[in-house]
């Protein structure tokens, strides 16, 4: 293998040009990581937001970047199992910081407990497009949500990944999903990927429509990356002791607490991250459960669009454009 590698990284917040391909010598792994020579990169919202300074994490110039990596181990620090060698894995969002193992890059170091072995018949695009979207989506859904038959599930954003990955878990758990979008030319490709219900929030409106689908009684659970104003009408189309998942921040408006709405339901509102799965004992068995959907077809990762490692910067644009269904991935 060369001596130097390319790692993208940024040396300022802001734009996606301030992303750079730099030249650094191989990295080492140390004690408890190992080195990936990476095959494929899932793009993830949050890797903008922290890109641009607006996420959880503050990067700490110059930056490292991205969550979602699937390639090959070809080395392992001290305290590894050597039998990791040789082996194809992804890297699991949430098990470290951006700051510290972003993955972007030719190769990328990580902690070991932040890999994980997926279906044979995946390929590497497949396989960097599984668990930010699938863990996320079970969190809410199944750990915090209890997810149950017959119930009536608002699933807002529903054309990202994240929303694609809960319209099929909604499926699986036979629950009804209503998978909204603003845009009708999205509406096809949400309903062959499992939705129940589409609305399009541009030509309909949200809250009749979900009161038509439930017969008056509303959605028990409701899965939101957005916030802001949109709050206020996902409270209204709740049911009665539903309990609302905020899981982001995209809108560019204050999120208002919809008091007495919340009130007048008992209603739950519950900001919720994926950082919350990965360190709970739920960990190994949301894993499980993903790898054995994966492996049965009942998952199936839906890509938008490819793009050249060289193309990186054009691929955060195309994400910032709203345009994507599905994953978004760059192939080395």
């Amino acid at each position: 293998m060369s001596k130097t590698v390319k790692i993208v990284r940024f040396h300022k917040t802001g734009p996606a040009e301030v992303l750079q391909f730099d030249e650094l010598p191989l990295p080492q792994p140390g004690p408890g990581e190992v080195r990936l020579q990476v095959k494929a990169l899932g793009l993830n919202r949050a890797e903008i937001m922290f890109r641009n300074g607006q996420y959880l994490e503050t990067p700490v110039t110059p930056a490292k970047n991205g969550y979602e990596a699937a390639g090959i181990i070809d080395s392992v620090g001290s305290s590894v199992d050597s039998s990791w060698i040789g082996k194809t894995v992804s890297t699991v969002p949430g098990t470290f910081k951006l700051n510290d193992h972003g993955v972007y890059g030719e190769v990328a170091i990580v902690p070991v407990q932040g890999i994980a072995e997926y279906p044979s018949a995946l390929s590497y695009e497949q396989g960097a497009s599984i668990w930010m979207q699938y863990l996320t989506a079970y969190g809410a859904l199944i750990w915090l949500g209890q997810i149950a038959k017959g119930d009536f599930v608002v699933i807002t954003a529903a054309s990202s990944s994240v929303g694609i990955a809960a319209i099929e878990m909604a499926k699986v758990e036979g629950a009804i999903s209503i998978a909204v979008t603003r845009t009708a030319s999205k509406k096809p490709a949400l309903l062959e990927a499992g939705a129940d219900h589409v609305i399009v929030t541009d030509d309909e409106d949200l809250i009749e429509r979900v009161h038509e689908i439930t017969s008056g009684k509303g959605a028990r659970i409701v899965f939101d990356p957005i916030g802001g104003k949109i709050l206020e009408s996902l409270a209204t189309l709740a049911a009665p002791k539903g309990i609302i998942f905020e899981y982001g921040a995209l809108a560019p408006e204050p999120t208002p607490y919809p008091l007495f709405t919340a009130l007048a339901k008992s209603l739950t509102i519950r900001a919720y991250t994926l950082f919350e799965v990965t360190p709970d004992p739920v960990f190994p068995k949301a894993k499980q459960y993903i790898f054995d959907h994966l492996a049965s077809g009942a998952f199936k990762p839906l890509i938008d669009r490819t793009f050249r490692f060289a193309e990186l910067i054009e691929a955060h644009r195309y994400m910032e454009s709203n345009a994507q269904i599905g994953k978004i991935v760059v192939i080395l």
